[in-house]
Formats: C-alpha cells, structure tokens, sequence
C-alpha cells in the first residue's frame, strides 16, 4: 500500500486497515485550506479584533486536526526497512529540499543575502516534517507505554517550563504538539464514526459560535501565542505555574473544535476528495506565497484591510492552495515531494513506494 507523507501506513497486525476512505481526504483538505487562510490572515491583525479572533479559532484547531491524522494513518508504523525508507524519501527529502528552498527565497524577500542554510533550524512550515519524522519513529515506543496520552501531556507539560530547549528540529513544537499525535495513535474508525454523528453536527454550531465569541473576548486579555505550542510559558512572559495549566486548557479547547471540525467534514466523495491527497504540497508551497505578499505590498491597500477585503484575502488563500494540490502541480513537482530514490537503498532492504502528500 502506497504511503502519503501526512498520511497511511500499513496498519500494525490484528488492526483493521484504514482504508483511504474520502472522509479523511476531505478532512485533510479543509484542514489545509484554513492552514492557508490563517496565513493569509496574519497581516490583518493588527487593529483589527476580530480578525484576530478569528485567526485565533482557526490556529487552536487546524494544526492539531493534521497532527491527530497524521497519528492515526501512523497506527502500523514498526520501523520495517519499507516503513524507513518511505519515511525517508516522503518527509525527510521534502523538508531538506523546501528547507533549502526556503532559505534562498528568504533571502531575497527579507533582503538577508548572509541566511545561512540550517538543516537542524526548521524554516517556517518545514517545521511540521522535522516533527512529524520524529512523531513516527516513536509510535512503536507508544504502544509499549501503558499510559501513551497521560505521558505524552505531561511531556508537552514540562516543555513549557523549559526556555533552554532551543529551536533545534522544532523541538519545542515536538514535544509540545506529542500529545495530537498520540491521540491519533489511539484511535480507532469508529472514535470518527462517532464524531460524525447528527447530534453532534448540531452541537457543533453552537460550539464553534461560543469559541469565536471567547476569542474576541479574549483577544486584549490573553496571548493567543500559546496555541502555536513554539515557547516556554517564561517566553510568554508567563508565570511557570501556568505553561502546563495552558497544555491541558489548549488541549480540551483543540480537541473540542477539531471534534466539531470533523463533524462537518463531508464523509461522501466531493469535488475536492482528490486533493486531499496532495495537501503536503499545499502546505509547502503556498508559504512562497505568502512570503512573497510583503515584498509585493500585497496587503498595502487600505482596502484590503476592510471587511471585503478580508473576504477577497480568504478567498485567494484558499483557491491559491487549492490550486497548488492539483494534478499538473504534482506532477512538475513530483521529484521533490514524492521521489522513488531507489538508487538511495539496498535492493534486499527497502523497496521504493511513490510518496504523496
């Protein structure tokens, strides 16, 4: 069964296999259009209450609905020659080849022709294929730990109260972000059958209304930061007492809205089902685009800073990645997001699967 970067694996012996049903495409698109759109939206902050409560909503779920999938499609992950490889050639050579990329088109967008190349600093969205590289290598240690999710929060717990972590691989995102994953190792098909069910698409609405109406309130009160999971809550400026108390509250409050995110994804094939397999090139690539908004004076326009405006900002974003998951953009960029490098392994050890997202 072939493997996608953010996604299957062959289930571990006596699982039942997850099928690449259109749900979890589905799911995987949304997820990576409002990535996308929470980007778009970052320029139109400030001054501005309620974007920023709605960025706010936005960022407490969408990265923990990919990592919570990400853990659930790693279920089967052993650590077979087949499994590494894939692991290797699907996460591993992206995040050196956009690390790389990233770097020298920083360089001219930030005028910082000195960057230097850092493979052990992650750049912008690489972040998530250092962590996810090391989130797999763990899951066979999770099924060995009697408590997997209790262990991993307290983890994520003890990051907070560490500000010499440091940037290396993103580590403090790894550890801070553990727990998604492993709930996502814990679960099984009919945990998201029962998400789905009616009442609790009815519930959704109101809990998603009642979330944005806490983030406005919040906004002038609280550091929306802390759902970024990237500092110590010293960096915060932040008492320690509070960096695990604010694990396990943005916890329940991620996990309360990815459950109601999901109760709204479509379970049928739709339109956009077949880009949901190529949502890692989305992620990837539509940080160029952003990146290059500023240099361009993009968000200039007073215009753009109005309520339209932040419609026709949303609208860009999610048709701009909706249109980096497509066909022809996959096959021109298949070399570096999905390579075969069979050249790369023993022909007794691993054989080479193509990759995708």
């Amino acid at each position: 069964m072939a493997v996608r970067a953010g996604g299957e694996v062959r289930p571990a012996p006596g699982r039942s296999e997850p099928h690449r049903e259109a749900f979890f495409d589905n799911a995987k698109y949304l997820a990576i259009v409002l990535v996308a759109v929470g980007h778009a939206w970052e320029p139109l902050r400030e001054g501005s209450r309620t974007v920023t409560a709605l960025y706010t909503v936005v960022y407490a779920f969408h990265m923990p609905a990919f990592i919570v999938l990400s853990g659930y499609f790693s279920r089967g992950f052993d650590g077979r020659p087949k499994q590494i490889g894939r692991l290797v050639t699907g996460v591993a050579v992206p995040y050196v080849v956009f690390e790389v990329a990233y770097t020298f088109f920083i360089r001219w967008t930030d005028g910082a022709p000195g960057r230097d190349i850092s493979l052990l600093d992650p750049l912008y969205l690489t972040w998530f294929l250092a962590a996810l590289f090391v989130w797999r290598l763990t899951a066979p240690v999770w099924r060995l730990v009697r408590w997997p999710l209790p262990f991993a929060l307290a983890i994520a717990m003890l990051a907070t109260l560490s500000s010499s972590i440091g940037t290396d691989l993103a580590l403090q995102r790894i550890l801070q972000f553990l727990p998604y994953f492993v709930l996502g190792l814990l679960l099984e098909p009919e945990h998201f059958r029962l998400v789905r069910r009616r009442a609790m698409r009815a519930l959704a609405l109101p809990v998603f209304a009642a979330a944005l109406a806490v983030a406005y309130w919040a906004v002038p009160r609280t550091d929306y930061a802390w759902f970024f999971h990237d500092d110590s809550a010293e960096q915060l400026g932040a008492p320690p007492w509070l960096g695990p108390v604010m694990t396990l509250a943005t916890f329940g409050c991620s996990l309360t809205l990815v459950a109601c995110f999901l109760a709204w994804t479509p379970g049928r094939r739709t339109w956009f089902t077949a880009l949901g397999g190529a949502t890692l090139y989305g992620y990837l690539l539509h940080g160029f685009v952003k990146q290059a908004a500023g240099p361009a004076g993009w968000y200039d326009h007073d215009a753009v800073h109005r309520p339209l405006g932040l419609l026709v900002v949303t609208l860009v974003a999610a048709v701009t990645v909706t249109l980096l998951c497509t066909r022809p953009v996959r096959w021109a960029l298949r070399w570096a997001m999905e390579p075969r490098a069979r050249w790369a392994f023993r022909r007794d050890g691993v054989v080479q699967d193509r990759v995708a997202a």
